[in-house]
């Protein structure tokens, strides 16, 4: 299994930082004690030989990090670290309700994504979609407080180049080839990446969009986040061939995102990526996550592969950063964290007027039934 971490340095293997405003939620980039002349600029590391299906080469195996790019992706997973468990939190007390899937043990994916692609480049995820709402530029704030007027829950988030945040199993797929059809018609030099996650491999509606992205050759990533189980079923049972980035079949497949963006952009057509990763929780919180694993191996990967504890030792061991630095951007965060939860918590709810709007786009004011012929609502564009 690719250690997350790894994914993190070798996705990042770009010269460009994910905006401030995703990473920071505005706050300063904390200053240490020590000059900024005592630490290491920049660090090169070894990665794990990529892993190819139809391409003659892959990216390098050596990838360089700079002191700046760390901290930010450290800055970022942890924030979505600890916004996942404020939002457990949150739902134990009542306060969440309804369907809420946490991200907590997957974040260098979409840091990794991220720091791979540009911010105007398009995504589109399933209901897991708390850490890419973020990284698309929404704030803590709005996340926990909802960002569709109290309509969707914690699964239907959006953000300008961000389309969800999707229910149904799989149909987030077919939707992101339309978004890299959208972007070659306009010519923009564009990509979209669509994830799915392990579970979701074996729909034939993603096989469908593999085939009518390779005819037209879209620029479209197609990423599957392994997480090693689909709700409760693991990989091995469920699907007879568990490299997913093989599973394209005529499309070519890989591990690296900085080389799967370069590849859709030169007009080479669509590219499927897998990603493996761990999820801490269960599948939603109505799952305890301990029926088809056990506490021992949620831990071991905890202790072992962690990657934003990954991320911080390999920092501070190659003196890049220090532990005061770490433990203040660490006080920092929490204080973002809470201030967001008493936001949310303390924002009134939005009026029963609220409820049908934004059915169309763009269409007059219509009646909308209620949950009798007798009850009559309004919806509004």
């Amino acid at each position: 299994m690719l250690t997350l971490i790894s994914n993190v340095f070798r996705l990042g293997n770009a010269s460009k930082n994910v905006g401030a405003q995703t990473v920071s939620e505005g706050a300063r980039m904390v200053a240490s004690t020590r000059s900024f002349a005592d630490f290491t600029p920049q660090a090169s590391f070894d990665v794990k030989k990529c892993e190819l299906h139809r391409l003659e080469e892959g990216p390098s195996e050596t990838a360089v990090l700079t002191r700046e790019q760390g901290l930010q992706y450290y800055r970022t997973m942890q924030t979505m670290r600890r916004m996942e468990l404020k939002a457990d939190q949150l739902y134990k007390q009542k306060i969440i309700r309804g369907f809420c899937h946490l991200y907590d043990g997957q974040e260098a994916c979409a840091m990794g994504i991220e720091a791979g692609i540009n911010p105007t480049d398009h995504l589109i995820t399933a209901y897991r979609a708390h850490g890419y709402t973020f990284t698309r530029g929404v704030s803590v704030r709005e996340i926990l407080r909802g960002v569709a007027k109290g309509k969707g829950g914690s699964m239907h988030m959006y953000a300008k180049h961000f389309y969800g945040g999707n229910g149904i199993v799989g149909a987030q797929v077919p939707l992101g080839a339309g978004v890299a059809l959208a972007c070659q018609y306009q010519g923009n030099n564009q990509v979209c990446v669509a994830l799915y996650g392990d579970g979701a491999a074996n729909q034939g509606q993603i096989f469908e969009s593999f085939n009518m992205a390779a005819l037209w050759k879209l620029p479209c990533i197609f990423i599957c986040e392994n997480n090693k189980f689909g709700m409760g079923t693991s990989v091995e049972r469920s699907s007879a061939s568990t490299d997913y980035f093989k599973r394209g079949d005529y499309i070519p497949g890989i591990k690296a995102i900085k080389f799967a963006a370069d590849y859709c952009r030169a007009g080479k057509g669509p590219i499927v990526m897998e990603l493996e990763t761990y999820r801490y929780h269960g599948h939603s919180m109505s799952d305890p996550g301990v029926s088809y694993r056990s506490r021992e191996e949620i831990q071991e990967v905890r202790s072992k592969s962690d990657p934003i504890t990954m991320l911080k030792e390999r920092m501070l061991s190659n003196n890049m950063a220090s532990v005061e630095e770490i433990k203040e951007i660490d006080v920092e965060i929490r204080k973002v964290i809470e201030d967001a939860a008493q936001f949310a918590i303390s924002d009134p709810e939005p009026p029963l007027d609220e409820l049908c709007n934004h059915i169309f786009a763009n269409n007059p004011p219509m009646e909308v039934r209620g949950t009798n012929p007798w009850v009559k609502l309004k919806s509004v564009s």
